[in-house]
């Protein structure tokens, strides 16, 4: 396994680069309720980093994080402006946003299906549900594929995306699923390529389902 060949799975590419200027007025969506104790809000992207979730439902293998460029694992603010072709400009949106840290954990192959979760913390749930709102409308326009506020499957205020057919190109060899959510301070977003794209639909849910069952309540 090559870092080249998961390098499409990067930031870069699904994340498409933030805009210049910040929304507002966006909601933050209701995650998951759990009848297990919650964790805290963490105070650093390790802590973050246990809340991940640590597999996936189509029983995928881990990724090493080091195996992909740029390198998965614990994200500071400066490593996601780095991603931008304006470093400097994206570090100001992100500050405006008040990002914090982040985490980014995959599954897969580098030919075969592949899953992604980034989790995202910010000072305020109205500065997550801003980056959340961002990127799925930015991706939306990356992809050329239609954006879908409220899927009834999905908690309150989530986004999806679908690309099928795939768009090699824009670095997606399979049908692909992607989906943007936000609950309390955190922004989670889920992406999944699959051999069709109800199974890349189906990872997502399931992946979101557990990802947002692990964070600390809203």
């Amino acid at each position: 396994m090559t870092a080249g060949g998961l390098s499409w799975l990067g930031r870069a590419v699904l994340l498409a680069v933030l805009p210049a200027v910040l929304a507002t007025g966006c909601r933050h969506a209701a995650g998951s309720a759990s009848a297990r104790v919650q964790p805290a809000v963490p105070s650093s992207s390790a802590e973050l980093g246990a809340l991940l979730v640590t597999r996936v439902a189509s029983g995928l293998p881990r990724v090493p994080d080091a195996e992909l460029k740029p390198p998965a694992g614990p994200k500071r603010l400066e490593d996601i402006a780095s991603y931008s072709t304006d470093p400097a400009e994206q570090r100001t949106v992100l500050r405006g946003y008040g990002y914090r840290f982040g985490w980014e954990r995959f599954w897969g192959t580098p030919s075969g299906p592949m899953t992604g979760v980034f989790v995202d913390q910010f000072d305020t749930p109205a500065g997550a549900a801003a980056y959340a709102q961002d990127l799925a409308h930015n991706d939306a326009g990356h992809y050329h594929a239609m954006l879908r506020e409220n899927a009834p499957t999905l908690p309150s205020g989530c986004r999806t995306l679908t690309v099928d057919p795939p768009e090699p190109t824009a670095g997606l060899r399979l049908p692909a699923s992607f989906v943007w959510c936000t609950h309390g301070v955190f922004s989670v977003s889920v992406t999944a390529m699959a051999q069709r794209s109800a199974a890349a639909e189906a990872e997502v849910r399931s992946v979101l389902t557990a990802q947002l069952d692990r964070l600390p309540p809203r």
